[in-house]
């Protein structure tokens, strides 16, 4: 369920399994330029979902810097693209959050002296389960800045539950608050482009990994919906999200171990509070096992230190009430609607969508991109497709993903 624009998209946020070395790589180049600036812009705090409120510049980088970087790092073939200096901006924005609006935030990154509108690109990262990881907040050196460099305008939401919105519990893998806060941030971005005097144009780019994936089937099929009137998706990227959640969890049931068992726990955590059910956690999982949900699922430790206190079986995880619930056809339906009702259902689209996913994916079942690409070609989509990366893991998919990703877009930019 769950996990993180390659070398390019974002090696921190994206890139769970490689964080450590990613810090690493950090610390070698040195890249800690997300100093605050005494300058912002703001307007008078709106009420609308999609209005801008605020924008804050936090980093910025020469052309000539970026292609050092992309050198270091082994990516020479980027170089030639990167043709701008970038400005990044945290911006806040109003959403929809259950009864009401909520400020949530994200990442802009400017590519500057741009003579003519650029094209947006919206990346998505994946689950974050400590809240000062997310792009906004972190401020590091994320990679996206390469795609600005090369004339996007790169857009990068924190999602409901981080950043200005942290107070929330994250609608983990929730279609309408994932798709809301990612549209409402696009609208928003053009809103503040326009009073900087920024050009751009109406054509769109998504992509994301792990929950990004799923982040970016959900923002695809809203706007195809109608969702952002104006704009034209040229193209849509997602790798190894959990498309369809029933299949997804099934998989993880009937298997006999799962590694990663935090994400299960951040699933049914996040539907208990979001949808108000307010269970408490010894309903799902095992009493012990709910205490260490209830001590480390607060915002401050990452999967790796939950993952080490729980049990990789289900049964052992969760209560037997619970457990035997989900396997039984009639049992838990409030839970299995959620469930249904937050899968990415096939829909009839005309924009080009590739699907990438390691085969050896441990975490997320390479047979959910399977399922998701027949379902959309069952709906009548007629360009999408699911590139397989042979003998990919979970954590080192990502790169050949992205690799194959960047030269398509350009192609179509």
């Amino acid at each position: 369920m769950l996990n993180y624009c390659g070398t390019v998209l974002v090696w921190k946020y994206y890139l769970r399994d490689m964080r450590s070395a990613g810090r690493t790589i950090l610390l070698l180049l040195a890249l800690q330029f997300a100093g605050g600036c005494d300058k912002g812009h703001s307007t008078v705090k709106p009420q609308t979902p999609g209005d801008f409120v605020s924008a804050t510049p936090t980093a910025s980088y020469s052309f000539q810097e970026l292609r050092t970087y992309a050198s270091i790092l082994g990516l020479t073939d980027l170089t030639d693209l990167l043709t701008h200096d970038v400005q990044a901006f945290k911006i806040t924005y109003r959403t929809t959050y259950k009864a009401g609006t909520i400020t949530a935030s994200g990442l802009v990154f400017v590519p500057q002296s741009l003579a003519s509108g650029a094209p947006i690109v919206s990346l998505h990262h994946g689950t974050t389960f400590v809240k000062d990881d997310v792009p906004s907040v972190s401020g590091e050196f994320s990679g996206v800045e390469f795609f600005a460099s090369s004339g996007y305008i790169a857009i990068m939401p924190d999602y409901i539950g981080y950043g200005e919105s942290a107070a929330i519990f994250h609608p983990y893998y929730d279609e309408e608050y994932t798709a809301s806060a990612v549209t409402d941030m696009i609208q928003a971005t053009t809103e503040f482009l326009t009073g900087e005097g920024v050009p751009f144009n109406s054509h769109l780019f998504l992509a994301g990994y792990s929950e990004g994936g799923y982040v970016t089937m959900a923002t695809a099929r809203a706007i195809h919906l109608g969702a952002l009137p104006g704009f034209t998706v040229d193209a849509i990227a997602a790798g190894a999200g959990g498309y369809d959640l029933t299949h997804m969890l099934t998989a993880i049931i009937e298997g006999k171990e799962y590694n990663y068992p935090a994400y299960v726990g951040f699933l049914i955590m996040a539907y208990n509070t979001t949808y108000e059910w307010n269970r408490p956690l010894t309903y799902f999982f095992r009493d012990e096992y709910a205490n260490v949900f209830e001590t480390y699922m607060t915002g401050e430790y990452d999967d790796g230190v939950m993952n080490s206190k729980l049990p990789t079986g289900m049964e052992q995880l969760l209560q037997p009430a619970f457990f035997q619930g989900l396997q039984d056809p009639e049992g838990e339906a409030e839970f299995k609607q959620a469930l249904e009702m937050n899968t990415i259902d096939g829909w009839n689209s005309s924009v080009p969508i590739r699907l990438y996913h390691g085969t050896s994916d441990e975490v997320i079942p390479y047979s959910n991109s399977e399922v998701t690409l027949e379902n959309m070609i069952n709906a009548g989509s007629g360009q999408v497709s699911l590139t397989p990366i042979p003998g990919g893991s979970h954590g080192n998919s990502l790169i050949p993903m992205m690799l194959l990703l960047i030269p398509w877009f350009e192609e179509l930019k």
